[in-house]
């Protein structure tokens, strides 16, 4: 099964739903408006279900899975305005067609596993959390009953850039994806080995964008007076947005193991490494059926 870890759906429903908020996050006809960063022009056909099964079926995909943009920042809103997003969001990617499966996200500005819990029980593969989340020791104990629930259940984490507020307003476009969805990602990286992983023992994660390329500062780590350690085999980066070059680095860190295909798409196309037909294998079929546990799912 070829499976893509990392894609973004947006269902009719939570468009109108940002169509009809007075403040950011929202939507005026296609344009996107959040706080912080510039107004972005959504092309229509990007969410379009019959389009986005087309270009799955032409990029040769199984399995796609869809999550909430975090970056749109809904998961922070107060309760009241991000649960009837969150339930219209759901709803809708639930619904989707084959070969689209989705992952849960929750209400951060107040947490309630229960919530989490209903979406795993409704067919989420998963919880994305950003990773504004879990930047530090108390961003886990914040997020500990999440992390138990996915633990007790045998689900996985997704853990993807999350709001950039603070991107310069006379930056250009790509700033946002390249500075602070960069360090959000780095940091997130080296706060779930100090603290995620000693407090969630048995949690699988993947890391987007191949974590912001942290696990190459393992020379820096040691050097400072860390441990390189041994590679932990729950642990996984997707390839958004990278090609040969990073991916090839990630493999001689990692291992090939660790690393699963994520596109990112609408924003960026699925991509082969072209490390050869058995990393391609590893990337696209082996190694996400081992990080989503889809045979023990499907057993």
């Amino acid at each position: 099964m070829r499976v893509d870890v990392h894609q973004h759906l947006w269902p009719d429903a939570l468009v109108d739903a940002l169509r009809s908020r007075r403040h950011a996050p929202r939507m005026v006809g296609w344009t996107l408006v959040l706080d912080g960063q510039p107004d972005f022009a959504v092309d229509p056909a990007d969410h379009d279900v019959a389009c986005r099964q087309a270009q799955a079926s032409e990029d040769g995909l199984d399995l796609v899975l869809v999550s909430l943009s975090s970056p749109l920042g809904i998961e922070w809103l107060p309760p009241e305005e991000a649960l009837p997003l969150l339930d219209t969001y759901h709803d809708g990617v639930l619904a989707l067609p084959t070969p689209f499966l989705s992952w849960a996200s929750v209400c951060l500005s107040e947490i309630d596993p229960a919530q989490a819990g209903k979406e795993l029980g409704r067919g989420c593969v998963g919880l994305q959390l950003p990773a504004t989340a879990v930047l530090d020791a108390s961003g886990y104990e914040r997020c500990a009953s999440l992390l138990d629930l996915l633990e007790t259940h045998g689900r996985p984490l997704f853990v993807h850039p999350g709001a950039a507020p603070l991107a310069a307003r006379r930056a250009p476009a790509w700033w946002p994806a390249l500075v602070p969805y960069v360090q959000q990602m780095h940091a997130a990286w080296f706060a779930f080995r100090a603290f995620g992983r000693p407090r969630h023992p048995r949690l699988r994660v993947c890391f987007a964008m191949l974590a912001g390329l942290a696990p190459l500062h393992g020379e820096r780590l040691r050097a400072r007076g860390g441990d390189r350690g041994t590679v932990d085999p729950e642990v996984f980066v997707e390839s958004s947005s990278y090609g040969t070059r990073a991916v090839d680095a990630m493999v001689r860190v990692l291992g090939v193991d660790a690393v699963v295909l994520g596109s990112d798409r609408p924003y960026a196309l699925p991509s082969d490494p072209g490390l050869g037909a058995a990393a391609a294998h590893a990337i696209r079929t082996t190694n996400p059926t081992r990080f989503l546990d889809l045979q023990g799912a499907m057993g």
